[in-house]
């Protein structure tokens, strides 16, 4: 069933910094670096970053995974909010993008080839038949330079890396910078920028799985999502190319509607999916910052809001979980314990000259900026 809510955002901010007062006091921002292990032989590093109010991330610099996000629910008590592992082995042998940076491609190419210049170039189908999130060692896999500092809107990681021509089978040699800022608004922030030596494709984008309630099933977290339309798909997962309008479907989250609500109707694309994972044409010009997502969870009050200059959505609700991995504190992640909201542009966008360009010149600068946003409600 439908529900209608409205949020403030000033109120919702003002209520976050208050419920955080109520458990910690703190007067600055915080940094710390800590040992997290070791991944192709080199040294990884866990930054632990909390703002004003006690709202803490940590990240660490193998895959710019982020290992933990701790943010207030209505009762000022906080909680982590997205799911991973407790040690970097676990992050290195067995890990669905938990809480990675995706690249150089987000989503799916399909049959892993795409033409650029009348060159055409082969990925690695990591996901057969298709190409999936860089392949398989993309940038979640690769271990980044990082360097924390402390800014006016709260505490930062820089993460830097150079992915070399053909590296995954990419043209190029690519220079990629993420910035992570914690800030006192109790927003995550990252800024992704990359430069090319040639033409390239690119599209990066964050695979955090979100429960806000901190366990269990998802299925009751009311989402809204501003787009018209969303992108069908094959059987593969691959968008036909079509750009489906969302009204009268299982699609249609213009108002906020429980995950569980039509996920388990018989509907072609959500036997595709397994569920919903899926890419929504977000209601805004490519490249405008503005809202993709808003997601409240009724038993905390927990509110998570999406926002990004990018041009789509995938909104992905755990399918793939299946109770195979034991997480953070022994969780065992069951179906459907997790989602993700991953601003991106379209999947398969090489291959597809109707959607917004994905194409990187030498001389350009790509930009990319996604913003999660906590409240209380």
């Amino acid at each position: 069933m439908k529900t209608t809510w409205f949020l403030n955002l000033g109120a919702l901010a003002l209520a976050a910094a208050l419920a955080g007062c109520a458990s910690h006091l703190y007067t600055s921002h915080d940094i710390q670096e800590e040992p997290f292990g070791t991944a192709d032989g080199q040294p990884v590093s866990l930054w632990i970053l909390r703002n004003a109010h006690g709202a803490e991330a940590r990240i660490c610099n193998y895959g710019g995974i982020v290992v933990s996000l701790k943010v207030p629910d209505r009762n000022g008590a906080f909680g982590d909010v997205v799911l991973g592992y407790d040690k970097l082995d676990d992050y290195v042998k067995n890990s669905p993008f938990f809480g990675a940076l995706i690249g150089r491609y987000g989503n799916r190419i399909a049959r892993g080839k795409f033409t650029l210049d009348d060159v055409t170039y082969t990925l690695a189908t990591n996901n057969y038949p298709n190409a999936l999130h860089g392949g398989p060692k993309g940038f979640d896999k690769r271990v980044w330079q990082g360097q924390a500092f402390d800014g006016p809107a709260g505490p930062s990681l820089v993460l830097n890396y150079l992915s070399k021509h053909l590296e995954e089978g990419y043209p190029g040699n690519l220079i990629v910078k993420a910035v992570y800022t914690l800030t006192d608004d109790n927003e995550l922030r990252l800024d992704y920028t990359a430069t090319t030596d040639q033409d390239t494709v690119i599209n990066l984008t964050q695979h955090s799985y979100f429960n806000l309630a901190g366990r269990g099933t998802i299925l009751g977290h009311e989402v809204l999502i501003p787009a018209d339309r969303f992108t069908p798909v094959d059987s593969t997962l691959i968008p036909t190319g079509e750009l489906r309008p969302v009204a009268g479907t299982p699609f249609d989250f213009r108002e906020p509607t429980a995950i569980g609500a039509w996920i388990n109707q018989d509907d072609e694309q959500l036997k595709f999916g397994g569920g919903y994972d899926h890419n929504w044409v977000i209601n805004k010009p490519p490249g405008q910052f503005g809202l993709m997502a808003r997601v409240y969870e009724p038993t905390t009050g927990r509110v998570m809001e999406v926002w990004s200059t990018d041009p789509g959505l995938q909104f992905y609700s755990g399918n793939f979980l299946d109770g195979t991995i034991t997480g953070k504190g022994g969780w065992v992640y069951q179906f459907r314990d997790a989602f993700c909201m991953e601003p991106q542009h379209f999947p398969d966008s090489p291959n597809h000259p109707n959607f917004p360009s994905v194409v990187l010149k030498p001389g350009q600068t790509y930009h990319n900026t996604i913003l999660y946003r906590f409240a209380v409600k």
